[in-house]
């Protein structure tokens, strides 16, 4: 699933590989997914976009967005995979394939759920409006924007919730926020109450570093760029690592369902107080 890391890394992979590329055809889903989402009939893709030049790609939050010469945009969120190939060796199977003058494509698949929505800068989208508007991790704004939300929040909280929902922090999910809480030394269910003034700058200083890190090395080695190669980041608590003990102490990892999904942590290095 795209976090930040990832959408950051997959707009700058873009960048590199698609800008200046001219449209010859734009494919629609070759197979129905009624998980997934368009602006209007996906069919209509074609008319819109074939001819048109890439200009670029920006990454923000959860979702990646790809500009072209004629003022459209194409943008796709956390449950999409894009993948660039040969035209030739196209999957039977697609939500979207953008094929390009030079024999390359791009084509875009949906496991559970995701969105792919061609517009023209009108898209209104809660989820999509507060990543492109999010302070990013990464500017001098972060801080005191961060300090904020965890004096307003409500102090029953828990660290995963107050992190990851209600759209605070745009591009930190399930997925990355399990090493940002294990790099903290909180617990994911601890709540926000019992916070004292050094969790909260660990948790700022854990969340920054990071995901710094993580788009550094190009998104985490439990998800695949556009080249299908996973990221450099070697994830510490995740499906990768659960088997193989805390990588601080070495004791045994726990992993439990809570807030609609997995965490990970450690017994001796997350205590739950």
């Amino acid at each position: 699933m795209l976090e930040l890391p990832e959408a950051i890394t997959v707009a700058k992979q873009l960048n590199k590989h698609i800008a200046g590329k001219k449209i010859r055809r734009v494919l629609p889903p070759s197979k129905v997914h009624k998980f997934c989402w368009y602006a209007g009939d996906p069919s209509e893709y074609d008319a819109q976009m074939s001819g048109s030049t890439v200009q670029g790609a920006e990454g923000f939050g959860i979702y990646v967005e790809v500009t072209f010469d004629h003022g459209k945009r194409l943008c796709f969120n956390d449950g999409v995979n894009a993948r660039l190939i040969d035209s030739a060796g196209a999957p039977k199977n697609h939500q979207l394939l953008i094929e390009f003058d030079d024999g390359t494509a791009l084509v875009f698949t949906v496991a559970m759920y995701g969105s792919i929505i061609l517009h023209d800068d009108t898209y209104d989208n809660e989820y999509y409006l507060k990543s492109k508007s999010a302070v990013s991790p990464f500017s001098h704004q972060f801080e005191p924007y961060f300090r904020k939300m965890i004096t307003e929040c409500k102090p029953t909280l828990s660290a995963k919730a107050f992190l990851a929902t209600q759209q605070r922090f745009p591009g930190i999910g399930n997925g990355v926020l399990q090493d940002i809480l294990f790099a903290a030394g909180i617990y994911p269910k601890r709540k926000l109450s019992t916070f004292s003034d050094s969790d909260q700058d660990h948790l700022l200083t854990s969340v920054i570093s990071i995901l710094r890190d993580m788009t550094d090395l190009g998104g985490r080695d439990t998800e695949k760029d556009i080249l299908g190669q996973p990221g450099g980041y070697r994830t510490k608590l995740s499906k990768n690592t659960l088997a193989l003990g805390c990588p601080q102490c070495e004791g045994q990892l726990v992993k439990e369902t809570y807030l609609g999904g997995s965490i990970y942590y450690c017994p001796s290095c997350q205590p739950p107080y």
